[in-house]
């Protein structure tokens, strides 16, 4: 299929049944449908792990009614037709019971992202992601950019944009907006950065 700026490399369903078979077929094959483009989600490193690890006790002391989803693809964007792989979801115990590899994103109160040292990282966190994120409602958008050693909450989702972008360096005291409601003490992340 010719790819154009208004039409997609491929269906919804193409690009799911394209994923089973990366993934039976190549050990770590984590495949993404983002705007229409097919793209590959990096094998996340020690340190990517230790950061979702860190945010994950902190949601389950504040926050011991959610847990943090690391695992579970959503179906985003306008009628569902992206597919992401976020590296956390946060929701409710149960909201993902019953759904398969590709959920309803409607129970997400914010997904996180932490960057990887790869060439897609940039369009993929940075640019695409946003989009799609506020695009579909989530509430708060989480990017943990290792690369800048910085941490943007976005939230405030409005139609293809999240209204309200907040950036603070590492080390800052970072306050997550309702309905997530807890406070990131991110020192530890300078740890984890290259």
């Amino acid at each position: 299929m010719t790819v154009t700026a208004d039409r997609p490399q491929m269906t919804a369903q193409e690009f799911e049944e394209l994923a089973v078979h990366a993934a039976r077929s190549i050990e770590g094959a984590r495949l993404e449908f983002i705007n229409g483009h097919l793209g590959g989600k990096a094998v996340p490193d020690g340190d990517h792990g230790r950061v979702i690890q860190w945010l994950t006790r902190i949601c389950m002391q504040h926050r011991p009614d959610l847990w943090l989803d690391p695992a579970q693809g959503l179906a985003v964007q306008t009628y569902h037709q992206g597919r992401a792989r976020p590296d956390g979801c946060l929701i409710p115990a149960d909201a993902f019971v019953g759904q398969g590899e590709w959920a309803d994103p409607t129970p997400v109160l914010m997904v996180v992202e932490v960057t990887s040292y790869d060439s897609d990282t940039d369009r993929r966190d940075r640019v695409e992601k946003p989009r799609a994120y506020a695009e579909t409602g989530i509430p708060v958008y989480l990017l943990i950019d290792r690369d800048t050693c910085e941490v943007k909450v976005h939230s405030r989702p409005d139609g293809g944009r999240y209204e309200t972008v907040q950036t603070l360096p590492f080390g800052k005291q970072v306050a997550l907006p309702e309905p997530v409601g807890i406070v990131l003490e991110t020192e530890p992340l300078k740890n984890w950065v290259r």
